[in-house]
């Protein structure tokens, strides 16, 4: 073994000191991709998942059944799950007029399967019921929600109409999938909502006599509001706003129960387009309350309107020498309220982050919710003269008020951890998701950098200086392990072969 390692030459140790340093190369920038697309380490995954069950270490870390630490872990659990509700785009596009152009032009797709088949379910739950065997058209149309293939789900509708002229629901399905332009669309939904209107007057007089008929009664009322909202964001995007926001104020006075779609935030938006500046404060005060679950259009119209009031004057070398003034104040703690609640939003407002198409479902608090927000006010906040400007002087200091780590909010809830998920199933694959709080990078790529950083210094150096680090190698090799000064080979000494005597 000795003769063997005498004889390796330089190039030996330039070649192992290489190939170390290209493996744990390798090995770092799969580490770094994997963190960047699954927010964990590969390696740490591996070793709890496979390897600590294999050591028995899955034992030790069990409790008992009724300690206190299970319960509140459910309970933990129980309340992420609970945030990381997926909630319907209230500012949704329409796929045929806007998301297949889209795919037309760029070749991408904006929509992810996931978001997809909530609206599926979405479309399930408001355009079908128990009863919808007794209609012959209905029943086409219930599978035709079902169907993931859009040319299958459009010829069942032409299916539907064929059965019955006035199925209102097959006109919405070829609004949504198979026009080309608002225009188109909203010819469409035209002819939905006269089909719905009567329709709804027939469930209305019928709705008494049985459950089934309550229940159609729901379903049609449910048909007749997306009708009327969809014709109003198609005015809103053909310039016709005042029309837009008088089916808004119409909808919400005749059915009050259904704030859950959040019809408010499609008329916030309309009337800010309109610089309706006192009506919107008038809807803030209304939805702007403890009780209602908050939203980035809620959050950050509010902080918009107190912005506008002092952006126009306000100036930071100014506001370092005299102070900031009351109004001020306001505007700059309603910027960090409107932070704390979605942190993603701001980069996207001061074009930090390009934007995509806003998806159908957003995550409350999450990068989904701040890119359907940014897509439609951002044009809100440039007409405002300072708006982005006070933005940018004041977001960031949102994040030295909240605690960390997150354990508690300082004006809301703390911050879910499950959004980075939710949200790489909501938004495509080309856009990279925003995450709050940023992740501490693992151990195991620290490590898996140092060995590579250090392998590559040392085939570098042997690659340079040959002579000078083969004989550090030897000498490291011949050194005794009776000491420094003892030879290798006096060992041998010490200690002769049997066949020696």
């Amino acid at each position: 073994m000795t003769v063997f390692l005498n004889s390796l030459t330089p190039k030996f140790y330039v070649a192992l000191t290489g190939t170390s340093s290209l493996i744990s190369g390798l090995i770092f920038i799969f580490e770094w991709w994997y963190f960047h697309k699954h927010g964990t380490s590969f390696i740490e995954q591996v070793s709890v998942s496979h390897l600590r069950p294999l050591m028995g270490g899955t034992e030790s870390s069990i409790s008992e059944p009724g300690s206190s630490s299970n319960n509140r872990e459910s309970e933990t659990s129980r309340q992420n799950l609970s945030e990381c509700k997926v909630w319907r785009n209230p500012l949704n596009l329409f796929r045929g007029a806007e998301y297949r152009r889209y795919t037309w032009v760029t070749g991408k797709e904006p929509l992810t399967y996931y978001d997809m088949n909530l609206s599926a379910q979405d479309h399930q739950t408001f355009f079908t019921c128990d009863t919808d065997f007794l209609r012959p058209s209905d029943t086409v149309m219930q599978k035709a929600w079902r169907e993931r293939n859009p040319p299958a789900r459009i010829k069942a509708a032409y299916q539907a109409l064929e059965l019955n002229n006035d199925c209102a629901t097959a006109y919405v399905l070829l609004a949504e999938e198979e026009a080309t332009t608002i225009v188109d669309a909203e010819r469409l939904f035209k002819q939905a909502l006269k089909a719905g209107e009567t329709i709804y007057r027939r469930s209305q007089q019928c709705q008494h006599q049985s459950p089934q008929h309550e229940a159609q009664l729901r379903r049609d009322t449910n048909v007749l509001v997306y009708i009327k909202r969809r014709l109003a964001m198609c005015a809103r995007k053909l310039g016709r706003i005042r029309e837009a926001v008088k089916i808004m104020r119409d909808l919400m006075k005749e059915f009050p129960p259904l704030t859950m779609l959040n019809i408010h935030e499609n008329l916030l938006e309309s009337l800010l387009e309109l610089q309706a500046y006192a009506d919107v404060q008038a809807v803030l005060a209304k939805y702007d309350d403890i009780s209602l679950p908050k939203s980035a259009a809620i959050c950050y119209t509010a902080a918009l309107l107190k912005t506008r009031t002092v952006s126009d004057k306000f100036s930071p070398e100014t506001a370092s020498r005299r102070g900031l003034s009351t109004a001020e104040i306001n505007a700059v703690e309603a910027i960090h309220r409107a932070v704390e609640f979605n942190p993603h939003v701001p980069k996207y407002l001061l074009e930090m982050k390009s934007l995509i198409l806003p998806p159908e479902h957003i995550l409350k608090r999450g990068d989904s919710e701040a890119v359907a927000y940014a897509f439609f006010h951002l044009q809100h906040w440039k007409r405002i003269e300072g708006a982005l400007n006070l933005l940018q002087c004041t977001w960031e200091g949102t994040f030295r008020m909240i605690p960390y780590p997150l354990e508690k909010g300082h004006l809301f809830y703390p911050y879910p951890s499950c959004t980075e998920t939710a949200d790489r199933e909501l938004l495509p694959p080309f856009h990279h998701v925003s995450v709050y709080p940023k992740k501490e990078i693992p151990f195991f790529i620290h490590f898996t950098a140092g060995l590579c950083s250090s392998t590559a210094v040392i085939a570098l150096l042997t690659h340079q200086f040959p002579e000078i680090m083969g004989v550090f190698a030897k000498a490291g090799k011949r050194e005794s392990p009776w000491g420094p000064d003892l030879p290798l080979e006096s060992s041998f000494l010490l200690y002769p072969r049997s066949d020696d005597h």
